[in-house]
């Protein structure tokens, strides 16, 4: 979210404001709004549940799940008027005192700021980047960018969950507090208007100022008034304000506007929980990072996969009425827009709406991965396995052969990455696989360990195949009716079939 005391920093500032020529962005707002984080969050809590990782996550926020976490960056804005120590502030997250006094600390080192020579940035900064979108990438240039935006933040934090920088840091981000940062963060560098930026020259035309050339900025779209198609209110959203909440509530069913407030808060957390659910059994295209990339460098990827996309967003727009305003010595763009005829004859509802609905799963999904290799300790491989792990519960080893495995269930999405399509029906895969190796396949008992997870395993011929790896325990009864001793073993699926099993 992007709120009243943000402000974006430029390594280029100085030049800029000493000649009068570039303003620089003060108020930024919400990002998605609470139901586009609470998603990011419940995906993420999906992903992670009965998994080590998840059940770290759960001892660093003393029981916060990922969905409300995600929320709570937000939360503490409300801080800001009259700080911390006002009697209404003290009851925030007074079930979990610890967390509300690491949470304070973070507040009292990064408090809201209007001065860009400030040793102490301002918390605000921490959730956008506002790169010219006509930039080819996040590292072609200066303008919008800082050591305190949502790139290096996402970096900051995840250094925190490594060790690599201490708890006891200036900006007092602990681990939990780096968990509930990214759990935002998360969210917010998936929201195109979060990290690309339009600035306009003083007669109002579009101009990239990474060339050098005069602009000002327009607080993240916050002072741009948005004419669009299709919505139930005679009253104009402003650019961002659209983008925080109007493609988020496109995913959600329609009608409930109509319904009395307990019913309707009834009904839009069933239809969360419903969405939450259906995000994280199905793997969201292109979700995943490039092999070999450094996990401090997956942020500017995200914001380098973004850019195009905020691109667009002011693309499909005709801005009109541009003019400059000064506020707090500041000076900024401000007018309107209208949506543009397009060929691909889509409205700018429309259009967003599928913006949203291909974003929010990715960055679920992204939060639970980035957790999972963040809090990792040394001897963990939480994403390229390269053997199957033992139960801890199991009384007998696997055996030592590797079986190929037939065909099965199809696959219930299309193969997106490099181990094939996410297998939501693996029980169904297992079960009737084991149908054509164990005789007595009706009276074995099947205890799941894990949920799939991507994994790669040598072949028979020495290369590598990919897939989702599965653990689970297999017990079967005998002529008298009792269970013979647990065995553990481990299959390895991709696009519904087992492609290789281990302990039979």
């Amino acid at each position: 979210m992007r709120t009243a005391n943000g402000v974006t920093l430029s390594h280029c500032s100085r030049i800029f404001l000493a000649t009068a020529i570039l303003a620089l962005p003060i108020w930024h707002v919400h990002a998605y709004g609470p139901d586009g984080h609470h998603l990011v969050g419940a995906i993420a809590d999906e992903r992670l549940a009965n998994t080590p990782t998840g059940k770290k996550v759960a001892v660093l926020l003393d029981g916060m799940t990922l969905r409300e976490a995600a929320q709570v960056p937000d939360t503490i804005k409300g801080w800001d008027k009259k700080g911390v120590e006002d009697p209404k502030n003290a009851t925030y997250f007074s079930s979990r005192p610890r967390i509300a006094a690491q949470l304070r600390e973070f507040w009292k080192a990064n408090q809201p700021t209007r001065d860009l020579n400030s040793p102490m940035p301002s918390h605000h900064w921490f959730h956008y980047t506002d790169v010219p979108v006509e930039a080819a990438n996040y590292a072609s240039g200066k303008t919008g960018r800082s050591q305190w935006d949502i790139v290096h933040m996402i970096s900051y934090c995840v250094a925190v969950l490594r060790g690599e920088i201490p708890e006891e840091n200036p900006r007092k981000i602990t681990k939990a507090v780096a968990i509930i940062l990214l759990a935002h963060y998360l969210g917010d560098i998936h929201q195109p208007l979060h990290v690309g930026a339009q600035f306009f020259d003083q007669s109002g035309r579009l101009v990239n100022p990474d060339l050098g050339k005069p602009a000002f900025e327009n607080q993240g779209g916050n002072t741009i008034l948005l004419d669009v198609s299709g919505g139930t209110s005679s009253k104009r959203p402003k650019l961002h304000s659209f983008w925080d909440g109007d493609p988020v509530k496109a995913l959600f069913p329609g009608g409930m506007e109509v319904l009395e407030k307990d019913q309707r808060k009834t009904a839009m957390q069933a239809a969360e929980k419903n969405l939450a659910h259906a995000f994280a059994t199905q793997e969201p295209k292109g979700w995943r990072m490039r092999p070999g990339l450094a996990l401090k460098d997956y942020a500017e990827a995200w914001a380098n996969e973004i850019l195009p996309i905020a691109r667009e967003a002011h693309e499909r727009l005709i801005f009109q009425e541009m003019t400059t305003k000064t506020e707090d010595g500041h000076t900024l763009a401000t007018g309107s827009a209208r949506e543009k005829p397009m060929k691909d004859r889509l409205s700018y509802r429309a259009w967003s709406a599928g913006v949203v609905r291909a974003e929010l799963p990715k960055a679920g999904w992204r939060l639970a991965d980035l957790l999972e290799k963040a809090l990792a300790s040394a001897n963990e491989q939480p994403v390229t396995l390269t053997a199957p792990a033992p139960a801890a519960s199991a009384s007998a080893s696997p055996g030592p052969g590797l079986v190929a495995g037939p065909s099965a269930t199809p696959p219930t999405s299309a193969p997106t990455s490099p181990y094939g399509a996410y297998p939501a029906n693996y029980k169904e895969i297992v079960t009737a696989w084991l149908k054509t190796k164990v005789p007595d396949a009706a009276s074995t008992t099947i205890q799941w360990q894990t949920e799939p997870k991507p994994a790669d395993l040598p072949g028979p011929t020495g290369r590598k195949l990919y897939g989702y790896l599965v653990i689970f325990n297999t017990s079967s009864r005998n002529s008298a009716g009792l269970a013979g001793r647990m065995q553990t073993h481990a299959a390895l699926i991709r696009d519904g079939q087992i492609l290789k099993a281990d302990g039979f």
